[in-house]
């Protein structure tokens, strides 16, 4: 679930950008709607260039004073030399070997850039221990969410919770709290504590909640302590990729990133190991005290990642928010490994952070957020992946799956080993997403994957009307289809739905807006997984796990209608060319999406030679004189 590229772009910064004023245009039937926005497309066009490179159309002596103004009134001015070959280089950074033409560098200089260039994994000890600690933070959420599959099952059993809607509140209860008021701590805490902060308080408060819930001895303190955890869910989850994001140099920042899908997808597994490993521990409190050792165990990795976070420097670029520019100076430092490297960084955020402060000075962010069109576009699209990503099914079996095939016939021990197998999967699948979700494409991975989720929740879902044997007993066959379209669902899932939906809400927005979009991304997704929490135990009640599961096979099916006619790709574009893809209406969307059909058909079904199909964005390059 990876989130903002911070430094400046919402895509990959192209090269060929060197010097020049990116326009789009759109293949419009409405010359008087194109008119009409003409001054809002130009003004976007020059912030976009700005962020894309703010120093765009600076002189050399330009950058040189505005760099000396910088270190002067931050307090750096010991650091001035290194800070005005930092700026230099910051200017240069997008040209194809920029900085060999620079004479203010040294050859040392030149070759740690050169290094940085060839080899973008050798780093410094600092970050790498920076991404174990935002890893460790991952797998504290990923065990959060599936502790609760095996344990279920016990504790249902000792407090005789037989209610199909008190079992769904119950497991359901972290999502609740967290939509309505984790994911909305998010900037107080930021605000509050950093960056740091906020990881440390949220994995305190897994560590607490772990703990309580292993104590509790009643349902309803189960259920407190449950919705206690919930605070942690959506702080955590909003803060620990926006820290990586904030602290990795940008030729690997959007690979660190995306670690937070992986190592959550880890966790995920985490919690199904213990589900096996503690399912037969009762040296406290009898039989059905299992449960209390697998919740009780997720508060063991939040405490290795509080005893870790303080270790780690605070991000650079929340400390200049701050106006610590000193600290910030040092914690980049220790995150780079040269001097020339940090003082280019920071400058350059620095400058990045001034464009956004003043694209947010006067505003009503939220006004911005619903009235302006671009930026209801971005929120529709956002909603509607965050939506799919707990639709398409996926935390059912997350939360439930030990049920599942308990209810197909498998004794408990089988289906709490069954279980892991699908977190195995769903581990092992996020691992190619890293590559995919930035070569085949956001748009393409849904349209791909949604189907076979939609096959494979059908294929589950009959396969519980396959008959038993004379006995009652479910034939291994029975058995056995039900499993592999569980298997065959997580390894669709894991590329597609699993990365995509926060990859795409946190490049959507424009960067003053992001912390709202994000904030409404993560309740969208939180809200809908309590949803699906809650209401799973009844569906099954009223409509049989066959038709639970065609429900959600369905929602699958919509969701690929939804993809193909309204969702844009958003893969390797810049702000300016976000800005013109989400200013394209639904309607003319879904018009262009609708006449193409017949060109697919005839190219990828008849095999017939068709004429390449005009764009619906065409995207050119103007240089810029002087």
């Amino acid at each position: 679930m990876p989130l903002p590229n911070i430094d400046s772009e919402a895509g990959p910064v192209n090269e060929k950008y060197d010097g020049a004023s990116h326009r789009s245009s759109i293949k419009d039937d409405s010359s008087n709607e194109a008119a009409r926005s003409a001054s809002q497309t130009a003004r976007r066009a020059s912030v976009a260039a700005l962020l894309r490179n703010p120093l765009i159309g600076m002189s050399d002596g330009e950058v040189l004073a505005d760099v000396d103004a910088f270190v002067d009134s931050r307090g750096l001015g010991d650091s001035r030399e290194i800070f005005r070959k930092g700026g230099m280089l910051a200017r240069v950074q997008q040209q194809v070997n920029g900085y060999d033409r620079l004479d203010i560098l040294s050859a040392e200089e030149k070759d740690w850039i050169r290094h940085e260039e060839t080899h973008r994994w050798s780093q410094p000890f600092m970050l790498y221990f920076l991404v174990t600690l935002c890893a460790g933070s991952a797998i504290v959420q990923g065990m959060d969410q599936t502790a609760v599959n095996g344990a279920q099952t016990f504790y249902f059993e000792e407090f005789n919770i037989t209610g199909v809607w008190q079992q769904g509140l119950l497991n359901g209860a972290p999502y609740l709290c967290s939509v309505l008021i984790g994911c909305w701590t998010n900037a107080p805490l930021n605000k509050l504590f950093g960056r740091r902060g906020t990881i440390f308080v949220s994995c305190i408060v897994s560590f607490i909640t772990g703990i309580w819930m292993a104590a509790a001895d009643s349902w309803y303190n189960l259920l407190i302590a449950r919705f206690a955890l919930g605070l942690a869910v959506g702080a955590k989850s909003s803060t620990t990729p926006v820290y990586a994001a904030e602290c990795a140099p940008k030729n690997i920042r959007g690979a660190l990133t995306m670690m937070w899908q992986m190592w959550t997808a880890f966790g995920i597994m985490l919690g199904f190991v213990v589900s096996v490993a503690f399912q037969n521990t009762t040296i406290i409190g009898g039989p059905t005290s299992p449960w209390r050792w697998m919740l009780g165990s997720t508060s063991i990795p939040p405490l290795f990642v509080c005893l870790q976070v303080f270790f780690c420097p605070e991000s650079p670029r929340w400390l200049m928010e701050k106006g610590k520019f000193d600290r910030a100076w040092k914690a980049a430092k220790r995150l780079r490994n040269h001097d020339i490297q940090a003082a280019r960084d920071i400058y350059y955020s620095w400058k990045l952070l001034e464009i956004e402060a003043s694209e947010r000075s006067g505003k009503s962010l939220w006004r911005e957020f619903f009235l302006v069109k671009r930026n209801r576009r971005a929120a529709q699209s956002s909603f509607f992946v965050m939506f799919m990503q707990q639709f398409c099914g996926v935390n059912v079996i997350a939360y439930y799956s030990t049920q599942i095939f308990m209810d197909a016939g498998f004794e408990r021990p089988q289906a709490l080993l069954v279980s892991l197998g699908t977190g195995v999967v769903n581990f092992l699948f996020a691992i190619p997403a890293i590559y995919t979700i930035d070569t085949f494409g956001r748009r393409n991975l849904l349209l791909t994957t949604f189907p076979m989720m939609a096959v494979c929740l059908f294929w589950c879902g009959f396969s519980f009307l396959a008959p038993d044997q004379a006995n009652g007993d479910p034939t291994q066959a029975k058995l056995g289809s039900i499993a592999a379209a569980i298997f065959v669902f997580m390894a669709a899932y894991s590329p597609g739905m699993g990365p995509v939906p926060f990859t795409y809400s946190a490049e959507a927005f424009p960067l003053y807006i992001r912390d709202i979009g994000m904030s409404f991304a993560t309740a969208t997704t939180w809200g809908f997984n309590f949803i699906l929490s809650l209401t799973w135990p009844a569906l099954v009640a009223a409509f049989s796990p066959t038709g639970a599961f065609a429900w959600y096979g369905a929602w699958n099916l919509f969701g690929w209608v939804f993809a193909y006619f309204l969702l844009p790709e958003t893969k390797n574009l810049t702000l300016e060319e976000l800005d013109t893809v989400f200013s394209v209406g639904n309607r003319q969307h879904a018009k262009y999406y609708t006449d193409s059909v017949p060109w697919y058909w005839t190219k990828y079904v008849k095999r017939g030679d068709v004429e390449p199909r005009e764009p619906m964005y065409s995207f050119f390059e103007e240089e810029v004189k002087g």
